[in-house]
C-alpha cells in the first residue's frame, strides 16, 4: 500500500474520530422549526458535527435522557415529579435550561367573525361545555376542537394554564404537531385549536385575543397574556462536549436572535 493511500486512510480515520453526533429529542413545538434552524447555523460554525432531532413530543424528550439514549431533551412543560422520580432511580439528574420562552396562542379559523374570547370561554370551549359558536356570539355551528396528543408538553401546559386541569372535551381531535393542528383548523370554518408562538402566522387562521390580549413577545415577557411559559432543554446533570457547546450557542446572542427569528421569545433582551 503505497504512502498516498496510507495518508488518505489516515485523515478518513481522523475525520470520523472528531466527528460528534448530537441526538436532540422531545417537544415539537421546539423541535419543528427552532431546533433545526439553531443546529443548522451551529453545524455551520463547527465542522464535523451532525444531528438526529426527533421531534415527538416533551413526553419523549424527558424520557430520552432518562433512558439515556438522547443528551438533549426537549421540552415545553416542566418535567413531572413522577419523571423526576423514575430519573432518580436510573441516577440521572434531570436539569433544565430556560431556552426561550413561549405564548400559546387560540386560533380560529380566518372566516371565523370572532375575534376575542374571555379565559371563562375558553376553557368551557376547550372543555366541552360550550359546544357551539352561537353560545360566545359568533355564527351557529357545532365547534370542532383540536388539541395536541398525550405526550405533548402544549397538551399539558394548556390544561394548567386554560383549562384549571380539567380534561378535554370528548370531542377534541388530537394532532401530532403545531403544524397540523393550524392546517385543519384553517380548512375547517368551525375549528379551533391552539399553537405556540411561532405557528401564528401560518395561512387559514387568526389569533382570538384572550381578554384583549395577544401572544407578544412584550405580553410573554411582562406575563400579561395569560398562556404564557418557558421552555427547556432538559440533561442529565450539567451537560458536556458539544451538548454543552450547543446549549451555550442556544443561549448565545447569535442562538437567542434565531429564536426571536422563527416567533418564540427570548430569555433576556438582545
Amino acid at each position: 500500500m503505497n504512502k498516498t493511500i496510507l495518508f488518505a486512510l489516515a485523515l478518513a480515520t481522523a475525520a470520523t474520530a472528531s466527528a460528534q453526533k448530537l441526538v436532540i429529542k422531545g417537544s415539537d413545538t421546539l423541535g419543528a422549526k427552532l431546533v433545526p434552524m439553531l443546529a443548522e447555523d451551529y453545524k455551520s460554525r463547527n465542522a464535523g458535527v451532525t444531528f438526529e432531532i426527533a421531534a415527538e413530543g416533551s413526553t419523549t424528550g424527558i424520557s430520552a435522557i432518562i433512558d439515556g439514549t438522547a443528551q438533549i431533551g426537549m421540552s415545553s412543560r416542566r418535567a413531572k415529579p413522577t419523571e423526576m422520580s423514575a430519573a432518580t432511580a436510573k441516577g440521572v439528574s434531570m436539569k433544565p435550561t430556560i431556552v426561550a420562552f413561549d405564548g400559546i396562542g387560540v386560533i380560529l379559523n380566518g372566516g371565523n367573525p370572532l375575534t376575542n374570547l374571555t379565559k371563562r370561554q375558553v376553557e368551557q370551549i376547550f372543555a366541552g361545555d360550550i359546544t357551539d359558536w352561537s353560545q360566545v356570539g359568533g355564527n351557529p355551528g357545532k365547534i370542532s376542537i383540536y388539541t395536541r396528543n398525550t405526550s405533548s408538553g402544549t397538551y399539558a401546559d394548556f390544561k394548567e394554564l386554560a383549562m384549571k386541569k380539567r380534561d378535554y372535551a370528548p370531542s377534541a381531535q388530537k394532532m401530532a404537531g403545531n403544524e397540523q393542528i393550524a392546517a385543519e383548523v384553517a380548512k375547517n370554518p368551525n375549528g379551533i385549536g391552539y399553537v405556540g408562538l411561532a405557528y401564528l402566522h401560518d395561512p387559514g387562521i387568526k389569533v382570538a385575543t384572550i381578554e384583549g390580549a395577544l401572544p407578544t413577545e412584550d405580553s410573554v415577557l411582562a406575563k400579561t397574556y395569560p398562556y404564557a411559559r418557558p421552555t427547556f432543554y432538559y440533561t442529565n446533570g450539567e451537560p458536556t462536549g458539544e451538548a454543552a457547546k450547543f446549549v451555550d450557542f442556544t443561549l448565545s446572542n447569535e442562538g437567542q436572535a434565531i429564536v426571536r427569528k422563527v416567533g418564540f421569545v427570548p430569555v433576556r433582551k438582545l
